[in-house]
């Protein structure tokens, strides 16, 4: 009996112990099914938003082809559209935000991670994300009322005293002191994208390992020295994805570019003068569109997306070679 009954035993325990595996397996399944479907409900929002603008832009996208990309002309009055215009205030203004605001990232993020005390760490860390929080429309009513005035009155004058003569660099910094305009524009964007790169570039500072500081510090090495052999070697892969996730922000911005553009359809040589951006545009135009008008402004947003995609995808490609270089190395 006592034989029968441990045999018994022997076969009957490993039956919840198959059990709790097929139940855990099943589990793993369902888990890795919705994993899968929430990527690909990203994938199908994001095909389906290039889709419905590329469909809403076909009128004017494949009726009038390349026209509508090398033309600067604007005239919903004529029914006569033209991208470049829109095309040339983004770029730029997203290239000149990009130019002012990473330097100045970078410098925030080295003062709280190697210079600040740690009691100042906090308050402005918090201080950053704060920045970062605050509405895109905010910032357009600030540039607005207060910076356009400023801009305006004190720092157009003179830039374009001292630079306005100048034989290559004075065509920048030409024209009437309007306040409104490209320049004016990339700053203000600049202000919105530096709290995004500062602190993307703060985490990644704060987890390269101390001991690997602490070493080059006790051989002789600055705190710039610190930074510049250390620390950005071994985020150097972060850092730019960061920077590109500022001008991602850039490219797109609406409100805040509207507000201080000047929403001119013209391509000028001066930074001073209003411009137009694929988002202003859109944002302006769009209540009121019908016809073609409504087209051409759809087609604009395919250009946006297709714009951004690319931009994206350069960041990729970099952080790739980045990557494999390193591994190289």
């Amino acid at each position: 009996m006592t034989s029968a009954s441990s045999s018994t035993m022997v076969i009957a325990t490993p039956a919840p112990a198959t059990r709790r595996a097929e139940r855990d397996a099943r589990r793993d399944r369902w888990f890795a099914r919705a994993l899968k479907a929430s990527a690909l409900l990203v994938l199908a929002v994001l095909l389906g938003a290039a889709l419905s603008t590329l469909w809403g832009g076909r009128e004017v996208l494949f009726g009038e082809g390349l026209r509508f990309l090398a033309s600067s002309e604007w005239n919903p009055v004529d029914d006569r559209y033209g991208a470049l215009a829109p095309i040339f205030g983004t770029v730029l203004t997203s290239i000149i935000a990009i130019v002012l605001a990473v330097p100045v990232a970078f410098g925030i993020a080295l003062f709280l991670t190697e210079i600040a005390p740690e009691w100042m760490r906090a308050w402005f860390s918090a201080a950053i994300e704060l920045l970062a929080a605050i509405p895109s429309i905010i910032y357009g009513m600030w540039g607005l009322f207060v910076f356009v005035p400023f801009m305006a009155e004190q720092v157009q004058p003179a830039l374009t005293a001292v630079l306005g003569e100048l034989p290559l660099l004075g065509a920048l910094f030409s024209g009437p002191p309007l306040g409104l305009g490209i320049l004016t524009a990339g700053i203000v964007l600049a202000v919105m994208i530096v709290p995004f790169i500062a602190a993307v570039m703060r985490e990644v500072f704060l987890a390269v390992p101390g001991r690997l500081k602490e070493s080059a510090r006790a051989l002789g090495a600055t705190t710039w020295e610190v930074v510049w052999h250390i620390v950005l070697p071994a985020t150097r892969s972060a850092v730019i994805g960061g920077i590109f996730l500022g001008l991602g922000r850039a490219l797109g911005e609406t409100m805040a570019v509207t507000f201080v553009l000047g929403n001119a359809y013209d391509i000028q040589a001066s930074l001073l003068m209003p411009g137009t951006s694929i988002s202003s545009s859109i944002a302006n135009e769009f209540n009121e569109a019908v016809g073609n008008h409504r087209s051409a402004l759809l087609a604009l947003g395919f250009l946006l997306f297709v714009v951004t995609f690319f931009v994206l995808l350069i960041a990729r490609v970099m952080l790739r070679r980045l990557a494999r270089r390193e591994g190289t190395a």
